[in-house]
């Protein structure tokens, strides 16, 4: 499942998926397709487009203070604008240089916020103010704008630990029984804003925004999940794409149960990876042995998910909670390190403070939080709202629903799939599909609109030992996405390429400032061979 893409070790302040286990049911009803109302008439928006945004100091202090903050408002259901509203939080940091208005990032996730992460990872952007104002923002259901949340007592402890056992493949009829309980604790603790999720709704809001920061076009730059909201735009808004650079390219068509199997073998990949360099440090926990490291990995998961450990932030640390923290670490090399040394304090000391850092951290759930359309400060973001937005999000996106029977059926089968195709990360995989149980189809939109889109070009930037979003996804989607996209291969690895090479951070940059795209199909060596881009297209 693509995730959040990091540059650098940080206790988050959101949960991620996996770690609450079957609790993270975002549920609710699917994306509402934007569009005519009921009657064949366009809806009125001019409300919304006639706005503009009203830039402050930032009032959080979690922020920088030399981040501005603003809000757009925007309709809760397109189809029906005067039924209802909601405030999306902004940050941005203005343009030092002559600016030809506003870039807009999102970090992905879906679900992580982008008010939080570009205060944390500011200066990774701070080139691009050289033209730009940079602008996050949290989308609906997200973060600081009416986030989901499925309440407490439903498997999050405070610091995001997960208090629920994870998914039982022998005892079907009771895990869909619990699924559909846990569908309506979501929706009845998250409020009007989670039937109306989705990525076709985040476009639209996307668009909304652009107007109010006064831009005629939009420039965007997207990583992981963000390159889907980013390709669903340009096909719903393909004359108001200005320059816009997708990074960890999301697949467009496969299922969610297919992205699961895809995602489990990626990460494993990068799992062996990480152990090939681990037990070659004398430090590595499971020893210099790698087979009997590789097994060692397997077994502590286990051993956790048996007899959980006390959390050191409060609650139960599981297998699944270290699964998660794993993942965490393996987006980049540069995390290696620390993964390593939080790793040796659970296993010599039992010390989870480490892997809990390395995965996330996460807030307690206020006793006053009520769901609603105004923004929240980030002290009253539900510890679950990561994991809660991204299942939301991702089952409003897609349309396969198999029904209890045809699951009761296949749950063995997938279960032995996914362990298959990791045994650390194949559990952990099919909870996040087996949470759209129970909810109405999502939308087709995706699969079946957004293609031989008419835009201006797209970047497309690939990295080849991605664990997350695999290079195959950025070929496919580059191919679906017609002539406009244009690709870029980067031999690295990790999760996106953009903060972690210095070729692509270049190429992007390039590009969303000069308008300078480099050859299709031209690569970036992966840091530390040298070299420039290479014109590898023909």
């Amino acid at each position: 499942m693509p995730a959040v893409p990091r540059t650098r070790p940080a206790l988050r302040r959101c949960a991620d998926a996996g770690a609450v286990a079957l609790a993270l049911l975002g549920a609710g009803l699917p994306a509402t397709p934007a569009g005519t109302t009921a009657g064949g008439r366009q809806p009125d928006l001019t409300p919304f487009y006639r706005q503009q945004v009203r830039w402050t100091a930032c009032k959080d202090v979690e922020l920088p203070r030399d981040m501005q903050c603003g809000r757009v408002t925007v309709p809760l259901d397109y189809a029906r604008p005067a039924g209802g509203t909601l405030d999306l939080a902004l940050s941005r940091y203005r343009a030092t240089g002559k600016s030809r208005g506003s870039v807009l990032l999102n970090f992905g996730g879906p679900g992580g916020s982008g008010v939080s992460q570009l205060g944390q990872d500011a200066k990774e952007f701070m080139g691009l103010t050289n033209g730009y104002d940079v602008v996050g923002f949290d989308p609906r259901g997200v973060g600081r704008s009416s986030p989901v949340t499925c309440g407490a007592g439903t498997g999050a402890a405070p610091d995001g630990t997960s208090t629920d056992e994870p998914p039982d493949a022998a005892r079907p009829q009771a895990l869909m029984k619990e699924l559909k309980q846990l569908t309506l604790r979501c929706t009845r603790n998250s409020g009007p804003v989670l039937s109306h999720m989705g990525t076709v709704n985040a476009s639209r809001d996307l668009d909304v925004i652009r107007q109010a920061l006064g831009d005629a076009k939009l420039n965007y730059l997207g990583f992981s999940y963000g390159t889907r909201l980013g390709a669903v735009y340009a096909a719903q808004f393909p004359h108001n794409v200005g320059r816009m650079a997708l990074d960890g390219v999301d697949t467009l068509t496969e299922s969610l149960a297919e992205q699961g199997v895809a995602g489990a073998r990626g990460q494993q990949t990068a799992l062996d990876d990480f152990l090939d360099w681990c037990v070659s440090d004398l430090g590595c926990p499971f020893g210099q042995d790698r087979r009997k490291a590789g097994e060692a990995v397997v077994k502590l998961v286990r051993s956790l998910d048996e007899d959980p450990v006390p959390s050191d932030f409060g609650g139960a640390f599981t297998g699944q909670d270290l699964v998660d923290a794993l993942g965490q670490g393996l987006y980049g090399r540069e995390l290696w390190p620390l993964l390593e040394r939080a790793l040796a304090a659970l296993i010599e000391d039992g010390d989870t403070r480490g892997v809990q850092n390395v995965a996330s951290g996460g807030y307690a759930l206020p006793h006053g939080h009520r769901p609603g359309g105004g923004l929240v400060d980030s002290a009253d973001i539900p510890v679950d709202n990561l994991s809660a937005a991204l299942m939301a999000i991702n089952c409003a996106d897609d349309p396969d629903r198999p029904s209890a029977r045809r699951l009761t059926e296949d749950i063995a089968r997938l279960d032995k799939e996914y362990q298959q195709a990791s045994p650390v990360f194949g559990r952990f995989r099919l909870t996040q599909v087996l949470l759209c149980y129970g909810r109405p189809r999502g939308t087709d939109f995706i699969r079946e609109k957004v293609k031989d889109v008419p835009s201006a070009p797209l970047l497309l930037v690939g990295t080849r030992g991605d664990p997350a979003t695999p290079y195959s996804w950025t070929v496919e989607t580059a191919k679906r996405l017609g002539p406009s996209a244009v690709v870029l291969d980067n031999r690295g690895d990790g999760h996106t390429g953009y903060t972690s090479s210095a070729c692509v951070h270049g190429k992007v940059d390039d590009f969303l400032l000069y308008g300078t795209l480099p050859p299709d199909g031209s690569s970036c060596p992966a840091d530390g061979d040298g070299g420039s881009v290479t014109d590898s297209s023909g």
